[in-house]
C-alpha cells in the first residue's frame, strides 16, 4: 500500500497543528522530539513543494517571453 503524497497545505496544517500542541497546554516532553522532528519532514516537504513550484513558473514565464 503506498502512502498518498501530502500537499502543501495538509503539510502546513499538520505543521500549525503541531506547533498549537507545543505552544498550548497540551505539551507532553516525551512527544515533544518526535512532534519537532515531524515538523522538520514537513517544512522539507513545503521547501520542496514551493522550490518546484516557482521553478514551473520561472519556465513557464520564461516560454511565455520566447513567443
Amino acid at each position: 500500500m503506498s502512502k498518498k503524497a501530502l500537499t502543501y497545505n495538509e503539510a502546513l496544517a499538520e505543521i500549525e497543528a503541531i506547533i498549537e500542541r507545543i505552544e498550548g497546554d497540551e505539551l507532553d516532553v516525551d512527544e515533544l522530539t518526535k512532534d519537532v522532528k515531524r515538523v522538520a519532514e514537513l517544512l522539507k516537504i513545503c521547501k520542496l513543494k514551493l522550490r518546484n513550484t516557482e521553478e514551473e513558473v520561472q519556465k513557464i514565464l520564461k516560454e511565455f517571453d520566447e513567443e
